[in-house]
């Protein structure tokens, strides 16, 4: 169950109706790993497999190609409430080693986060030949925006989506939470075993430092946002060797890191 059906007054000018809207469910939904609590994550039900794997990647917990055992412990209203990982020791990294529960809010993808080093990212900046049009890339929000059936019903989610070198979609998931969304997209081509083929991440709200993080870990050199992006998302992304560009829309885009991504044709 991705949205529920709610009543409200609608006021317009002096007149006053009852209405029904179509809102965006958020639930918790409990991680376990090895039956021990490790976090909570408030997220849109729907692709939760895949929303767990991206989490557990970016947070440098479970990378290995071996599939995992996901098993759901409680539901609340037919939603899951509480799942739980079986990961054999030798496969968790330093993230659940170093581990500290946390809670992560849909409007944030930090938060639990106990000390400033812990949004160190680290690892080699991204190296890959990438070279678009701005024309190229505003033709990959049609099929992104087409396939966005969580917000044409409410209005209230996050999509974000994942197209290779020849701009060809593949994947986009919806959540509340834009960094779920993220999260999901990761985590499918990891179950796809095609996340090397990521090359642009498009998310249809802003960007802030940990979709950048996100990105860099999934070693997707190119993301763009419909709207704005945050001072620490710009510099992280100079850093990592990302091209980010923001206020993405109709003909409009800005570049605010590595311009030299876009070829020729863009610049004339």
């Amino acid at each position: 169950m991705q949205s529920n059906t709610y009543e409200g007054l609608h006021i317009v000018n002096t007149s006053k109706s009852i209405i029904n809207d179509e809102l965006v469910v958020e639930a918790p939904l409990q991680i376990n790993i090895n039956q021990e609590a490790y976090t909570v994550v408030m997220r849109t039900p729907g692709s939760d497999q895949e929303l767990v794997l991206g989490l557990l990647y970016a947070e440098d917990i479970y990378k290995k190609d071996t599939p995992v055992s996901l098993e759901i412990i409680e539901e609340k209203y037919d939603i899951p409430s509480i799942i739980n990982l079986t990961i054999e020791k030798e496969y968790l990294g330093d993230g659940y080693l170093n581990k500290r529960t946390l809670l992560s809010v849909s409007s944030c993808g930090i938060c639990g986060k106990q000390k400033l080093e812990d949004l160190t990212t680290s690892g080699d900046t991204i190296d890959r030949n990438v070279s678009f049009s701005s024309e190229n890339l505003l033709s990959m929000f049609a099929p992104l925006q087409e396939q966005q059936t969580i917000f044409k019903k409410t209005g209230g989610s996050h999509a974000a989506g994942i197209f290779d070198n020849h701009y060809e979609l593949m994947t986009i998931k919806e959540d509340i939470g834009r960094h779920n969304a993220v999260d999901k997209c990761v985590g499918d081509l990891l179950l796809k075993k095609s996340l090397h083929k990521g090359t642009y991440l498009l998310v249809s709200g802003r960007v802030s430092y940990e979709i950048i993080s996100k990105a860099f870990l999934a070693k997707i050199p190119v993301v763009v946002a419909v709207s704005a992006c945050s001072s620490m998302a710009v510099d992280y992304a100079k850093e990592f060797g990302i091209c980010l560009i923001g206020f993405s829309r109709e003909s409009k885009m800005t570049v605010y890191s590595n311009p030299s991504f876009l070829n020729s044709k863009t610049l004339r």
